[in-house]
C-alpha cells in the first residue's frame, strides 16, 4: 500500500514537481502524491499539478469566512483521499489550529535557510543582506510558530559569492533532492 502526501504551494511549485516526479518515477518507494492543495488560483503549480496528472485542490482563501473554515475544507479533503503526511513546499500561509489540530506532527516544511537563523518569508535574501558564508536548507516539523517547530534535517554550503540569484539557484539545486530524501526516510520510519 502506498503512503500518501498531500504538497501545499502557493506559487511556482519548483518544490512540488520535483517531489511528484520523484515519487512517480518510484524514487521514493511506495509514495504517491495524492494532492496538490494551492491557495492562488492561477499560481503556475496549479499548471504543473494538471501536467503531472496530480488531484488539485485550488480554493481562493476571500471565498471563505474565515481561516478556521477554509482550514476544515483542507482537512476534510485531506482526510477523505487517506493523507499520511503534509509537505508545505511554498505555500505562503501560516497554519492554524484546525489543520494543526487534525495533522499536527504530521505538517513538515522546508525553508530555504539554516534555521533557527533567518526565518520568514525571505530567508535567502536576509542570510545575503547579512553576510553569512555558510547558507542552506532546513526541513523542520510544523507548529503554531513561523518557521519554529522542530527540525527534522539540514544540508549546508558555504558561498562566498556575492550575486543573490545564483545563490538562490544553488539553494533550489539543494532543496529539491533533500526534501525528497526526507519524506522517503520519514514515511520509512529512518528518521
Amino acid at each position: 500500500m502506498k503512503h500518501r502526501i498531500a504538497i501545499f504551494a502557493s506559487g511556482n511549485g519548483g518544490n512540488f514537481e520535483a517531489i511528484a516526479e520523484a515519487a512517480i518515477e518510484g524514487r521514493m518507494g511506495d509514495v504517491e502524491v495524492a494532492l496538490c492543495v494551492c491557495d492562488h488560483p492561477g499560481a503556475r503549480v496549479c499548471e504543473r499539478a494538471e501536467r503531472l496528472g496530480i488531484e488539485l485542490l485550488c480554493f481562493n482563501p476571500g471565498d471563505f469566512q474565515n481561516k478556521a473554515a477554509f482550514e476544515t475544507m483542507i482537512a476534510d479533503t485531506l482526510d477523505s483521499k487517506g493523507i499520511e503526511l503534509v509537505c508545505l513546499a511554498g505555500y505562503m500561509r501560516i497554519i492554524g489550529d484546525v489543520l494543526l489540530k487534525r495533522y499536527g506532527g504530521r505538517i513538515i516544511n522546508i525553508h530555504p535557510a539554516l534555521l533557527p537563523s533567518f526565518p520568514g518569508a525571505h530567508g535567502i535574501r536576509d542570510a545575503y543582506e547579512y553576510g553569512v558564508k555558510v547558507y542552506g536548507v532546513t526541513i523542520h516539523y510544523v507548529d503554531s510558530g513561523v518557521d519554529t517547530g522542530k527540525i527534522i534535517a539540514q544540508r549546508a554550503f558555504p558561498y562566498t559569492g556575492n550575486n543573490l540569484e545564483e545563490l538562490e539557484g544553488m539553494i533550489h539545486s539543494v532543496e529539491h533532492p533533500l526534501y525528497v530524501e526526507t519524506i522517503t526516510q520519514l514515511l520509512k520510519g529512518d528518521l
